[in-house]
C-alpha cells in the first residue's frame, strides 16, 4: 500500500496528533485515526507515537494504512452486480455516475444493493480503505434520489489527497435542479446546518450547526418554478435541499423538506459537474453529465406549460 507522508510546516500551535490529523481529514473519524495510530499504522517521525504526542513544527506523519479488515467490526461487502456508469479510471480514482434511486454505502434499511456493492463487485479489493470496509472507495456522498458524479479513489493515497481538497473547499461541484417559486437571481446561502431537533432523520438551519455554504442561480424560470443550478462550496448532509426549503424554494419531488403533494417521488436534484486535481498528477481534471430523463420530461411539460401535479 502507497505511503502518504505530511509535514507539519502549517502547525502553529501545539497540537496532540489525533487531533492535527482529525482536523486535517475530516472524512476520517477521529476513533479510526487514533485506532490507526495505536496499530502503528500511523508513524511520527519513522517511530511509535501515541495519539495524544504533541507536534512540533516540521514533524513528519507517515501514515502507512489506515485500517483494514481486522481493524473493522462490520460484515464483509457483498459483491453485486449494480448498475452505475464509470466515466474516468485510472490507478488512483474512478468517477462514477449513480442513477436516480441507488443508495452510495450500506446503512440501516439498505444491508445491499448499493453503489459500494457495486464497485466491490467491479473492483474486488482495490479501493481505499480509509473510511472502514463498509465504506470502501467513498471520499463523499451524494443522496439516493440524487443522481450525478462522483469520486471514488481505488488508493489510500488518493483517498487522502481528495479528503484534503474537500477539506479545503477547492472540488469543484455543480447541480441542477428544479424548485418550487421563482429563483429570480444569484443568491448565497451561508447558513449552519444540523439535526432537526424534532425530527432526527431531517436536517434543519440550526444556530449551532456546521458552517454551509451555497450559491444558487437561475438558469430558467417559468411562472411557478425555477430551473437552476447550485454551486457548492461545503458539502453537508441534504445541503442543498435545507437551503432551498430555507428560502422557500423547496425542490420538486422533495418528499422530506416540501409541502407540496407531488406525484414525482424523488427530489430533481443533479450533481452534474465535478472537477478536482489529480492526487498523482497534480492537472486538473473536470467531468460533466446530463440530468436524466425524468429530469429533461419535467422541463419539457413547464416549457409547455402543461404541469399537473
Amino acid at each position: 500500500m502507497q505511503k502518504t507522508l505530511i509535514y507539519t510546516e502549517n502547525l502553529k500551535n501545539e497540537k496532540r496528533l489525533d487531533i492535527y490529523l482529525a482536523e486535517n481529514f475530516s472524512e476520517i473519524s477521529r476513533s479510526k485515526l487514533k485506532k490507526a495510530i495505536e496499530e502503528k499504522s500511523i508513524l511520527l517521525n519513522g517511530q511509535k507515537a501515541k495519539p495524544s504526542t504533541v507536534l512540533k513544527f516540521g514533524d513528519k506523519i507517515e501514515i502507512l494504512y489506515i485500517f483494514d479488515e481486522k481493524l473493522s467490526n462490520t460484515n464483509v461487502i457483498i459483491p453485486q452486480k449494480i448498475d452505475f456508469d464509470v466515466i474516468y479510471e485510472d490507478n488512483d480514482v474512478l468517477v462514477v455516475y449513480k442513477k436516480r434511486g441507488l443508495v452510495v454505502h450500506p446503512a440501516s434499511g439498505n444491508a445491499d444493493g448499493t453503489l459500494v456493492n457495486g464497485l466491490v463487485n467491479y473492483l474486488a479489493d482495490k479501493l481505499s480503505k480509509i473510511n472502514g470496509i463498509d465504506r470502501p472507495g467513498i471520499v463523499h456522498r451524494i443522496d439516493k434520489d440524487t443522481s450525478g458524479l462522483l469520486l471514488v479513489a481505488k488508493t489510500d493515497f488518493a483517498h487522502l489527497d481528495l479528503a484534503q481538497q474537500l477539506k479545503e473547499h477547492s472540488i469543484k461541484r455543480e447541480y441542477t435542479f428544479i424548485c418550487h417559486g421563482q429563483l429570480l437571481e444569484k443568491t448565497v446561502i451561508e447558513q449552519p446546518l444540523g439535526r432537526d431537533e424534532k425530527n432526527r432523520l431531517k436536517f434543519a438551519v440550526v444556530p449551532d450547526g456546521k458552517y454551509a455554504y451555497t450559491t444558487v442561480e437561475p438558469i430558467e424560470i417559468f411562472d411557478k418554478y425555477t430551473y437552476g443550478r447550485a454551486i457548492l462550496k461545503t458539502g453537508r448532509t441534504h445541503q442543498i435541499r435545507v437551503h432551498m426549503r430555507y428560502i422557500n424554494r423547496a425542490l420538486v419531488g422533495d418528499k422530506m423538506y416540501s409541502n407540496y403533494k407531488e406525484t414525482i417521488n424523488g427530489q430533481l436534484l443533479h450533481a452534474g459537474v465535478i472537477g478536482f486535481v489529480h492526487p498523482r498528477t497534480k492537472k486538473y481534471l473536470e467531468f460533466s453529465i446530463k440530468e436524466p430523463e425524468i429530469f429533461e420530461s419535467y422541463l419539457d411539460r413547464l416549457r409547455k406549460n402543461d404541469i399537473k401535479n
